[in-house]
């Protein structure tokens, strides 16, 4: 059984509509797949309805930008309602601060000599809820400025570069507290890939354990060999569950196949069995 739970559409950073992805996964020959639009549930219906009377199940879920302490994580999210209202304002207020830095990052761009414009990232954004780097990336490249997301990031966007902007994120402890009143579970993302090692430390681990977190994804291609046995160590002391995904982004994110990375089938029932 192939089993993924880390993918986008274009509701958010991926290129594909719901539906598309839909199709890709079922050509892919994946059983389960779950929609983790980042901090939006708008792709949720559209998919649902391309998957109705496939063999394809569908999981609903969100990739949640948040923060601990100075650093940002990122928290998938499963089977949640979306209009529990406390996770509902803060998906309002990540994504009005998404929507709030896009003048300061392009003004930013233009003082470095790039002519770039709301509308040239609006044209490129799709049905995405808000745009953000990836969309304003993908201006770029329209433009000519650089061959890909990545230059974009490493050239422009990344910390400290000419179109860096800080935004909000919510904060951890209590976003994962959200999630399971929502009557969903919760998953660190990629914990080691971006730096977050030293953030994210077994001790860490353990009180988000205890403030209501249900796993650590560990198969991700951010992961070397080695982090994906110390994590699984640490999901194994504390009673996590262990998935896995392909941080599927169409052509937004090179090299990130469907099905690249998936999770174990037992994993997927241990995460179910945890929904409230």
């Amino acid at each position: 059984m192939l089993i993924d739970l880390h993918t986008h559409s274009y509701c958010s950073d991926g290129t594909d509509s719901p539906a598309e992805l839909i199709r890709r996964a079922q050509a892919a020959s994946l059983d389960v797949l779950a929609l983790t639009d980042h901090d939006t549930s708008d792709g949720w219906h559209e998919a649902g309805q391309a998957a109705t009377g496939t063999d394809l199940r569908l999981i609903p879920g969100m990739e949640l930008s948040c923060r601990h302490g100075r650093a940002g994580v990122h928290l998938l999210a499963y089977l949640l309602d979306p209009g529990y209202p406390p996770l509902a304002a803060e998906l309002d207020a990540i994504r009005d601060s998404r929507a709030n830095r896009l003048p300061a990052m392009l003004a930013g761009l233009r003082d470095v000599g790039i002519d770039i414009t709301v509308a040239d990232v609006a044209r490129v954004s799709t049905a995405a809820s808000s745009m953000g780097r990836p969309h304003i990336a993908d201006a770029l490249v329209g433009l000519g400025v650089v061959r890909d997301r990545d230059e974009a990031f490493d050239r422009y966007l990344g910390w400290g570069r000419p179109g860096w902007v800080p935004r909000y994120g919510a904060d951890l402890t209590e976003m994962i507290g959200h999630v399971r009143q929502a009557g969903g579970v919760s998953v660190i993302a990629h914990p080691w890939g971006r730096g977050s090692q030293r953030t994210l430390t077994a001790d860490v681990f353990a009180d988000l354990a205890v403030a209501g977190l249900t796993g650590i994804e560990v198969n991700h291609l951010d992961h070397d060999a080695t982090q994906r046995e110390q994590l699984r160590s640490i999901a194994s002391d504390i009673g996590l569950v262990v998935t896995g995904g392909s941080d599927y982004h169409g052509t937004g994110k090179i090299d990130h196949p469907l099905a690249c990375e998936t999770t174990d089938p037992e994993q997927l029932e241990r995460l179910l069995a945890a929904v409230p």
